[in-house]
């Protein structure tokens, strides 16, 4: 699919990457020049109706973003963690997967989760506390939450070394042949699990894709204090290629991600997709990020907001007009007030619900331990009464 010993393909020097980076719309929402046929093969059998639909993706989840984000300020919810900035990253490399694709994100990835199907709301029990993701994995092909940095990559380096065994790569069949997407962050390739994974994904060929968000900052740390070369190139080490896409460009992203994906499930192998962003919110809800950036970075960043970048190419194709923007728009809002009522409803968990989701059947431990706990809450009850 690629040559890893020369620059990315289709690649473009941009100036504030200071590096070869694939990219089909430039910030101003003009065409870019010089991008590889096998990108704009892709990009231009995208329908009209499949280019407003991945506007409508970016606008919907934005919007669900600042609704939990406000919801979090207001005690609803004990955390959160912000998408802002990195929606065209998320929608891009989502649209690209397929059906029987599997995806493993970090606590990050709403968009993702967007695009897979999931219910928004089931995204915010566990920042609110009454589940430990509130979802069926399996359903969606899309795992739980991983909150320890950099875990998640073994687990889908694992799935797609099953995926592999199960003789569903490189068949022919598009019904059959999957791959994975692990999903993680510039500040995890500093953690030993994505090295292993890298070193395991490459020996055994596995179809996985490493999608790394570089949005600059990891925990609070520029990239600068992490590494000495460009995310992109790190994977030539472990004998597969790796590329940089610029990902505040949806359609960049999902013409680099769909193509590595096609690879991997023909059986080509793994490839490493380094989506160059930038997080314009704060890491989480509990950090400052005022403490490690100036406001003039920020400022900089908005001009290559992902969505007035889209907005402005299709106003200017006539793939969309203003109606369209405003019914968006408003079902943005919809969206807003839905999520929140049915976040505040979403039920509480008794003490006990606590063992029943630890072993898929029924298990001695649990039941001695769920018996001391009620007697332990009935004594309080008691005491009470």
């Amino acid at each position: 699919m690629f040559d890893v010993t020369q620059p990315p393909p289709g690649g473009r020097r941009l100036a504030d990457g200071g590096a070869d980076m694939i990219q089909v719309l430039t910030p101003e929402g003009q065409r870019a020049e010089g991008v590889a046929p096998e990108y704009l093969e892709i990009v231009d059998s995208l329908t009209d109706e499949q280019l407003r639909g991945f506007y409508r993706d970016l606008v919907m989840i934005r919007r669900f973003d600042t609704e939990a984000t406000a919801l979090q300020r207001q005690g609803e919810l004990g955390l959160w963690a912000s998408l802002l900035g990195q929606e065209a990253a998320q929608v891009g490399a989502g649209r690209a997967m397929r059906t029987q694709d599997y995806a493993f994100p970090t606590y990050r990835e709403h968009g993702v989760a967007w695009c897979r199907g999931v219910d928004p709301v089931n995204l915010m029990g566990m920042f609110r506390g009454v589940n430990h993701g509130g979802w069926d994995p399996n359903e969606k092909n899309f795992h739980l939450y991983t909150i320890i940095i950099g875990a998640q990559t073994l687990h889908a380096t694992g799935y797609a070394m099953g995926i592999q065994r199960d003789g569903a790569v490189g068949t022919g069949d598009p019904d059959r042949d999957a791959a994975v997407v692990a999903f993680f962050g510039d500040g995890a390739t500093s953690q030993g699990d994505v090295s292993e994974s890298l070193v395991f994904a490459g020996v055994t060929n596995a179809p996985v894709v490493f999608f790394c968000q570089n949005n600059q900052f990891a925990i609070s740390e520029p990239n600068e204090k992490q590494t000495r070369a460009p995310l992109y190139h790190r994977p030539r080490g472990f004998g597969f290629p790796g590329v940089r896409v610029d990902g505040n460009d949806v359609l960049a992203v999902y013409a680099v991600t769909r193509l590595a994906l096609d690879g991997a499930r023909a059986g080509q192998g793994p490839a490493f997709i380094e989506a160059f962003t930038y997080r314009m919110g704060a890491h989480t809800t509990s950090d400052d990020p005022t403490k490690y950036r100036l406001s003039a970075e920020v400022e900089m960043w908005k001009l290559r907001d992902p969505i007035e970048r889209l907005k402005a190419w299709l106003a200017h194709e006539g793939t969309a007009d203003r109606a369209f923007f405003d019914a968006v728009a408003a079902e943005a809002d919809e969206l807003g007030v839905d999520v929140r009522a049915r976040c505040l409803a979403l039920p509480e968990p008794t003490g006990v619900d606590m063992f029943a989701h630890v072993y898929a059947e029924d298990h001695p431990v649990m039941r001695r331990e769920r018996a001391e706990f009620t007697a332990y809450q009935a004594g309080f009850e008691e005491a009470h009464a």
